[in-house]
């Protein structure tokens, strides 16, 4: 290399430092989205609860009110928390919201993850490079968010296409296999940073596949948040039962084995939903598992439309919900950690 490589080397590291953008597997896959789950989180998801409150409470202020704000603003809470997570400053931080918006419009909260990373890293590029700094800066951030937001949204829905084609596939199949495919590839689905309860909606997810969708979030979320208790305590335990697992994302990068006990439950959950309980679910309730229990009050509802309602149906939500993910996960995963695939700290969060 000569000496004049050298030295532009030397200047453009030397300018992303000062810029302070880093760019790595965990300046972006760790900390990014770890803190986009969070967003998500305070977003969507805490407003799925307060929803289910408010229509099974009938407090009108939650479900008519409070519910459709914290749905329509996902997006922007998501473009905050991860321009928050690549330390912008407070212009770029703040435009991106719209760039968060524009992602999860165009391509649901992965979408929105990678507009806000290329808007926000672009935004403190120029940040205070010029004069008119209050302009430039916010206007870049939302230009590059936005551009990418919409290049970002087809790759992000043929990849959902293509997930549905997979799952419609599986429906056809005897209910032993459809279980398993349906049931594992649905909860892996709500953990990524895509929208499972959208993908459901989509695919009007519901009856006998829709139970084994169901039992398959519901593997993901409690047996996150059980098996990595000792970790986490009782404020992971109920961000991840009645939140998201997807918090759990920023871990499987760093050691996707985790990943291995809940999938491995939610194969054996999906077929007994399917065989020994016949469980059914609803297409919202399907992708929503433990969230708000939105997935419970989805399976009551179409269990009891199909006349299929009383014990069994309890026992049903009761062991494969609940019961099942708790106990099992756990055991695997103590498994693994006993030949080193797992090890302690593998399962923190950053809450």
């Amino acid at each position: 290399m000569s000496q004049n490589q050298n030295t532009a080397t030397a200047s453009k590291q030397s300018f992303l430092k000062r810029k302070n953008i880093e760019i790595s597997v965990k300046r972006y896959l760790i900390d990014a989205l770890g803190l986009m789950a969070q967003g998500l989180f305070a977003s969507l998801l805490i407003g799925t609860i307060l929803n289910t409150l408010g229509s099974k409470l009938n407090i009108p202020f939650l479900s008519e009110t409070v519910w459709p704000i914290a749905r329509d603003m996902t997006g922007a809470a998501i473009g905050v928390s991860v321009a928050y997570g690549l330390q912008a400053p407070p212009l770029v931080l703040f435009a991106s919201t719209i760039s968060g918006a524009a992602g999860n419009a165009l391509g649901g909260p992965a979408g929105a993850f990678v507009a806000t990373i290329l808007g926000a890293e672009f935004g403190k590029i120029v940040s205070k490079e010029t004069k008119l700094d209050i302009i430039v800066t916010p206007a870049v951030t939302i230009l590059v968010g936005v551009l990418v937001g919409s290049a970002v949204g087809p790759a992000v829905n043929a990849f959902m296409t293509a997930t549905g084609e997979l799952i419609m596939y599986a429906t056809t199949l005897q209910p032993l296999l459809m279980g398993v495919i349906v049931s594992a590839i649905v909860g892996m689905t709500l953990t990524l940073p895509i929208s499972s309860a959208a993908l459901c909606m989509m695919l009007s997810l519901g009856g006998i596949a829709g139970g084994a969708a169901t039992a398959g979030c519901c593997a993901q979320m409690v047996g996150f948040a059980v098996m990595s208790f000792k970790e986490n305590s009782w404020g992971g335990l109920a961000a991840q039962g009645l939140g998201t697992s997807m918090l759990q994302v920023p871990n499987i990068v760093r050691n996707w084995k985790i990943w291995i006990p809940p999938t491995l439950v939610a194969a054996i959950t999906g077929p007994m939903a399917t065989i020994l309980f016949k469980m059914e679910g609803t297409p919202m309730g399907s992708g929503m598992g433990t969230s708000g229990f939105v997935g419970q009050f989805g399976t009551i509802e179409a269990m009891e439309a199909a006349g299929k309602g009383g014990m069994q149906m309890w026992i049903g939500i009761l062991l494969l919900h609940f019961i099942i993910p708790a106990v099992l996960t756990p055991i695997i995963c103590n498994l693994m950690k006993k030949i080193g695939w797992i090890k302690e700290g593998d399962l923190k969060l950053n809450l």
